[in-house]
């Protein structure tokens, strides 16, 4: 195996783990601070990336877009949370699990009545396509490298917001005791909306990114919710840091064990069954690492333990 190739392994996992932090940014924010089991986090994914799919059809502007997906999402979010979510704050969890398990299901086939069962393409535009040449010599597509600069960005912009800011300052207070930040005068009902609309806007976004490079389907955003759940898990619930931290885990597990895996058996095995099972063992890393993290830090890398 070449250093090129594996160096380009290296930036497809940092791209992969941006882009789950986008989703696990906003599942963390809304569960650290609502302890709310948002199940339909993914549902947001999906209208983020048809929201831009479509604008972008019509308009063939990916800048606006981007634009739309942002305002979709966040919006459809807001709704949500007045809607149905604000009454599951005192239920059980198992209630918030079965309500928001309802919301995928409502729309998933929301979309599909709105824009039917084929998928959507969303066109890298023509200024972010082809490739660019790293230091080395590897040679990189240039959208997946703006994708990693986006993504950093935002980590760094939702860092400053929860940590230098007024709005920051009520989030992290919400975190710790929402009752007494109540009893200071604080609106906690357009709080909870305006964090549940931010989770829901970088889902949207996520989804809108990588709907350039793969299909926008109906359903598309469950499989990524699942990892989503993984990397919040392995950070430490409330964490930002920790989803940021094991979002990059994530990625870079899951890209370099479908590269490694197979080559590592391929050594003992023939090729053929060298490569499926190295497959299977590759769609198992994520959750192995999840595992070995807890066993030595069960509240995860980065929260605390209660």
């Amino acid at each position: 195996m070449s250093s090129i190739l594996l160096a380009e392994q290296l930036l497809n996992g940092l791209q992969f783990g941006i882009m789950l932090f986008l989703m696990a940014a906003g599942l963390t924010l809304v569960f650290g601070v609502m302890g709310l089991i948002n199940l339909a986090h993914g549902s947001l994914y999906m209208v983020g990336a048809f929201a831009a799919a479509a604008v972008a059809g019509a308009t063939g502007s990916f800048t606006l877009a981007l634009i739309a997906a942002l305002g979709a999402s966040a919006l459809a979010g807001a709704l949500v949370e007045i809607v149905v979510i604000r009454r599951l704050y005192r239920t059980e969890h198992l209630d918030q699990v079965l309500a928001t398990f309802a919301l995928i299901l409502i729309f998933s086939e929301g979309t599909r009545w709105v824009f039917g069962s084929f998928p959507l393409y969303l066109n890298i535009p023509d200024t972010l396509s082809g490739s660019v040449t790293l230091p080395g010599g590897i040679r990189y597509s240039l959208y997946r490298l703006t994708l990693i600069g986006i993504g950093l960005l935002i980590a760094f912009g939702l860092y400053a917001l929860i940590a230098h800011t007024r709005l920051g300052m009520q989030v992290r207070a919400g975190q710790s005791d929402r009752e007494m930040i109540a009893a200071l005068g604080v609106d906690i009902s357009r709080l909870y909306t305006l964090v549940f609309a931010l989770g829901a806007a970088l889902a949207g976004l996520a989804g809108a990114l990588v709907g350039a490079i793969q299909s926008v389907q109906v359903g598309m955003g469950e499989p990524v919710l699942i990892l989503a759940f993984v990397v919040i898990v392995i950070g430490g619930i409330g964490s930002i840091k920790g989803a940021f931290v094991g979002a990059l885990l994530v990625g870079l597990t899951d890209t370099l064990g479908s590269l490694l895996l197979p080559l590592g058996l391929a050594w003992f095995m023939e090729p053929s069954a060298a490569a499926s099972s190295g497959a299977v063992l590759a769609s198992m890393s994520i959750y192995i690492l999840m595992a070995a993290v807890l066993m030595i830090r069960p509240s995860g890398l980065f929260g605390v333990r209660q």
